[in-house]
């Protein structure tokens, strides 16, 4: 019986040294930046300004919103607020690139997190949160625009890079 106090104490103590909540944070970060990226690069210049109805935005605003969303959320947790300006930018070239350097300011806020921080209490969007639901945050509202982007990507005829994966990389139009 005490072995097994004993087992179980140590197997909880090393998930904890293990900083389980943030790694599987930044784990999931990591997947949604990658489909995002990835989903921009698929889409064909041409279709940028594609919507797939009258009053939906078009997968040049989504990429557009996302670069500005992910560096307002994240520079403001870094410390330093900044503005990306993506919206007013027009060529492809420009979206993807702003949508990287937009996502790696999120990079940084994710790659600081650790168990302990991700616990801490910080003013964000006038409440007290912690720092692991703003993040978390971060990362939903970032899939929501990814999933968004499938819809838009699939209408044009090509494989989203999440659903492309899971078919061994042999779907659709790169």
């Amino acid at each position: 019986m005490n072995r097994i106090v004993i087992l179980t104490a140590l197997g909880v103590s090393s998930l904890l040294a293990q900083d389980t909540l943030s790694t599987e944070a930044k784990q999931r970060w990591t997947q949604t930046k990658n489909n995002l990226i990835a989903a921009a690069e698929k889409m064909d210049e041409a279709n940028y300004d594609f919507k797939p109805a009258a009053e939906s935005q078009s997968f040049k605003v989504l990429v557009s919103h996302t670069a500005d969303s992910a560096m307002g959320t994240c520079s403001a947790f870094n410390g330093s607020p900044q503005k990306l300006g993506a919206a007013s930018l027009s060529s492809k070239a420009e979206l993807v690139e702003a949508l990287k350097k937009g996502l790696a300011e999120c990079d940084t806020a994710y790659g600081g997190l650790t168990d302990a921080k991700a616990t801490e209490m910080v003013e964000a969007r006038g409440a007290q949160r912690s720092r692991l639901t703003i993040l978390w945050g971060n990362t939903v509202h970032m899939e929501h625009e990814y999933a968004q982007m499938a819809v838009h990507l699939r209408l044009k005829g090509v494989v989203p890079p999440s659903s492309e994966r899971g078919m061994g990389g042999k779907g659709g139009k790169k």
